[in-house]
């Protein structure tokens, strides 16, 4: 039953990485790009993702609708609102739709689950069978800093992204990368917004703490598109990139900035912890 459960954990730690857009890349997804703007032109692309980084930044809550494709290994879709005024807040539900991982869910009794995000740690709700072979928990609870226990370092860097999973992020990320392009007005869900695209190098990241982050996931090149609406907030992302388990997508879009946000902490008596699940499984105390 325990090897059930720690199956159980490391299928939610997928989860997380998937929702912060974490992948193991090894090229870009893209080949036929465009010449580059003018410097003029680039100049302009530049300034209005820093406009909208910042109204981004300001917007404080948003809703948010993604799908996530990570090869044979999961699709998903997720929505929900989150908060980012201090420190990440939330609440997403999840299901899985194809994939090895929607092939373990199902097993584990549903191939929906509740995330629920605090500044202080990233709650699951698992399912009745999971449950039984918790002691009767439906919850697991994974302290940001103890994510730090994963193998190679990989959790340190998982804890970091999921406390930094905002829409700006996209934007920071496509900023500095160096290679900002306008693709041109467009429609997003019926509302004109602007389309900006890049490829994102972590070799040429100038920012040292956004480069460091791509460099811990193993990542090396990653196509974003974004979209900016007339306000200057973000209300489309797509972000691609090759991995090991093949190409990893993921499409989010956000609306309803300024959205009331509840994350309320699930009850102590019905929730396991990451760190206690992980030390059962090396068997010590």
């Amino acid at each position: 039953m325990q090897g059930t459960t720690v199956r159980s954990v490391g299928l939610v730690l997928a989860v997380a990485s998937a929702l912060t857009g974490v992948a193991a890349c090894t090229s870009s997804d893209s080949s036929d790009s465009p010449a580059k703007e003018d410097r003029a032109a680039h100049g302009q692309s530049v300034a209005a993702l820093r406009a909208a980084e910042r109204a981004t930044q300001r917007a404080g809550s948003a809703r948010v609708e993604s799908t996530t494709t990570m090869g044979s290994l999961m699709s998903m879709t997720a929505d929900g609102t989150l908060g980012w005024a201090d420190g990440i807040t939330g609440t997403l539900s999840i299901t899985y739709t194809g994939g090895t991982m929607a092939d373990t869910m199902r097993r584990l009794g549903s191939t929906s689950m509740e995330a629920r995000y605090l500044p202080d740690a990233y709650y699951a709700r698992m399912g009745e069978k999971f449950a039984e072979q918790a002691g009767g928990k439906h919850w697991i609870r994974y302290a940001y800093e103890d994510l730090k226990a994963l193998a190679g370092g990989s959790g340190a860097h998982l804890g970091d992204q999921m406390r930094s999973t905002t829409p700006n992020q996209s934007v920071k990320l496509l900023l500095a990368s160096g290679d900002v392009r306008k693709a041109g007005e467009e429609s997003v869900r019926g509302r004109p917004a602007t389309h900006y695209f890049g490829t994102v190098a972590a070799a040429d990241v100038t920012d040292a703490a956004l480069r460091k982050q791509l460099t811990e996931a193993g990542v090396t090149t990653e196509t974003v598109d974004i979209w900016i609406d007339e306000r200057n907030l973000l209300v489309k992302k797509v972000e691609k990139a090759r991995m090991s388990t093949g190409l990893m997508t993921q499409t989010a879009h956000y609306g309803d900035y300024g959205v009331r946000v509840r994350a309320q902490r699930p009850p102590v008596s019905d929730t396991g912890d990451f760190e206690d699940l992980m030390r059962k499984k090396s068997g010590t105390r």
